[in-house]
């Protein structure tokens, strides 16, 4: 692939600054696009959605297609890593997830890795469908849950918690802790080298329940887990750059890009960027922020945010991003808003 056809996200990946910046929108795979729930409707039940290629390659095409957005973000849940080490996962409508749960005296259920690994080739086929589909200028995502953040699951059985349960857990039970962190590194590494391998263009880490933790207990169960899980993924060939997504990072944000090697790094919401450009390299490329409940709101508001997201990262490499998930309220007219202002002056 020349220069000119690399896409313009895995540039700004690279470390180069690109403008318009490139953008997508975390979760933008549908949820709040009607041609989604079309989809959605057909499956017998999400899981079914997940492990079906046809539907999920469409419905991680469908945003890209509508928006012309710059990547496309592979359509799957980050439980599925714990559905192929053999925990029973399940998802109720208007309940969410449910996780059959681990005990500290008992490892993780787990399945051979390469066992593991396998059960997933239904998401290796849907990576493969879509970047057959997808043009040469577009990048394709491939993603997993970070250790932490699926770990929680596996010790709450629920999602919609605050989280105490897995953290006094966390706390009590150390060494039940560390095997159940990796062997989900280690599946995890198995999972996204394949994804690579099927032609994902990047991978994305999402600790998504980073948040209110202690510094140093954000080291234990964020930093060394993101590190040593990207450290597998170099073991076993993985080129591709890597994002990770420490949400609710704060002010242990400083040493997590110290010791977590990452091309690019996402923002929840909370943090500012005058604050991030204080102490993450500008060779780091940074993405997120903006509010998905002022992408709802829209207006003046929602455009000045933009703007000021814009101004803020004017002089690094950048990607323009939600701070968290696009919500299935959202209104159409305000994403192709974003975009509008994104691509000002663009010709």
């Amino acid at each position: 692939m020349t220069t000119h056809q690399t896409p313009k996200l895995l540039r700004v990946l690279a470390g180069e600054r690109q403008d318009p910046v490139p953008v997508w929108m975390m979760r933008q795979a549908g949820r709040h696009l009607p041609e989604y729930l079309d989809l959605r409707a057909r499956a017998k039940d999400f899981l079914d959605f997940c492990y079906s290629p046809a539907m999920a390659a469409e419905a991680t095409l469908q945003p890209v297609e509508r928006y012309d957005m710059d990547g496309a973000i592979l359509f799957a849940d980050i439980l599925l890593v714990l559905d192929a080490m053999g925990l029973d996962v399940t998802f109720e409508k208007g309940v969410g997830p449910i996780v059959e749960t681990v005990s500290a005296d008992e490892a993780l259920r787990r399945v051979p890795v390469e066992t593991a690994a396998q059960r997933l080739a239904p998401v290796y086929d849907t990576v493969s469908r879509v970047r057959d589909r997808l043009a040469p200028s577009k990048a394709l995502i491939g993603f997993c849950g970070a250790p932490w953040t699926v770990a929680l699951y596996a010790i709450e059985g629920k999602g919609g918690t605050d989280k105490s349960t897995a953290r006094i857990w966390a706390y009590q039970h150390a060494e039940a802790l560390d095997r159940l962190l990796d062997d989900l590194i280690e599946v995890s590494a198995h999972y996204l080298a394949r994804q690579a391998e099927a032609g994902a263009d990047a991978l994305m880490l999402f600790d998504s329940w980073a948040e209110g933790l202690p510094d140093t207990v954000f080291d234990r169960l964020i930093t060394r887990p993101n590190a040593r899980l990207i450290a597998r993924i170099r073991e076993l060939g993985v080129t591709v750059p890597v994002i990770a997504f420490p949400r609710g990072a704060g002010t242990s944000l400083p040493a997590f890009v110290q010791s977590v090697t990452v091309n690019g790094i996402g923002l929840d919401t909370a943090i500012s960027p005058a604050y991030v450009n204080q102490v993450v390299p500008k060779t780091i490329a940074v993405q997120g922020h903006l509010d998905p409940l002022l992408l709802i709101a829209g207006g003046t508001a929602m455009e000045d945010r933009v703007r000021e997201i814009l101004a803020a990262y004017a002089d690094r490499p950048h990607i323009f991003n939600l701070g968290h998930g696009i919500r299935p309220e959202t209104p159409i007219a305000h994403v192709e808003r974003v975009l509008e202002i994104l691509r000002e002056g663009a010709a």
